[in-house]
């Protein structure tokens, strides 16, 4: 499968620091990042997507009690630049703004673990981020909700997010971020807690924000979530490869 070139995009984030406690009462010992899907850890499957997208500086951050899972990624994955966290931290805030705090020049791809996206739909998305301006927040964004608590994308026209939040909508976040260094770089207001209450005050307050379409990201936090996981990464119209 040949490599897409993802040009401004050197290097990425992945936010791996939640408890995954959903996942440990269904039945899951194991800590989130390593919960296998399709026979391989959810994390595998991401860092597999950046390696296809030619993203190979990678900074991760897990929390103090899922520690172990920096020596099997390092026997993994030798190949990559990796930059490794481990922090228990507060909020999906704290852990994207620790990750975002250590990221290398020009816009950089955060996602989250959990964030299941099937590797060719995961290349259109960073294919698509060239069509848009490196001081630009892109996030990808998914019609298909299987998540407790969504956070509704409202788009016009051309794909520029006009507001982030309400009940209901055409299409909800997926766990990917483009996010530019500038941004990185400034402080926020206090009281901000949660990422979504985050990427929301970058809407209102102007940034431009714009959605990119997935068909299909499953937000895997609960058994359920990893058979629809399976199902799509194995589909065969999905063309997902290994």
């Amino acid at each position: 499968m040949a490599l897409v070139n993802a040009h401004s995009i050197q290097c990425g984030g992945i936010i791996a620091a939640g408890q995954g406690t959903r996942l440990r009462r269904d039945g899951w010992p194991m800590p989130k990042p390593l919960v296998p899907v399709a026979g391989k850890p959810l994390i595998e499957h991401v860092i597999r997507n950046y390696l296809a997208a030619n993203i190979r500086s990678l900074t991760i951050i897990f929390n103090e009690e899922d520690s172990a899972c920096e020596t099997w990624i390092r026997s993994q994955f030798p190949q990559l630049d990796l930059q490794i966290l481990v922090k228990t931290t507060a909020s999906s805030l704290e852990s994207f703004l620790e990750v975002s705090s250590q990221l290398g020049s020009g816009r950089a791809l955060i996602s989250t673990v959990d964030a299941f996206c099937p590797r060719p739909d995961f290349l259109k998305f960073v294919k698509a981020i060239e069509s848009f301006s490196p001081e630009a927040l892109v996030l990808a964004v998914t019609p298909f909700v299987a998540d407790e608590r969504p956070l509704w994308v409202t788009m016009n026209e051309n794909g520029k997010v006009t507001k982030l939040g309400g009940d209901s909508g055409e299409t909800v976040t997926g766990g990917l971020y483009v996010v530019p260094e500038s941004f990185r770089q400034g402080s926020i207001p206090k009281g901000l807690n949660r990422l979504r209450d985050f990427l929301t005050w970058l809407v209102n307050m102007g940034v431009p924000t714009y959605g990119i379409q997935i068909e299909k990201v499953i937000d895997v936090d609960r058994a359920e979530d990893v058979k629809l996981a399976e199902a799509l990464g194995t589909h065969p119209t999905s063309h997902y490869i290994e």
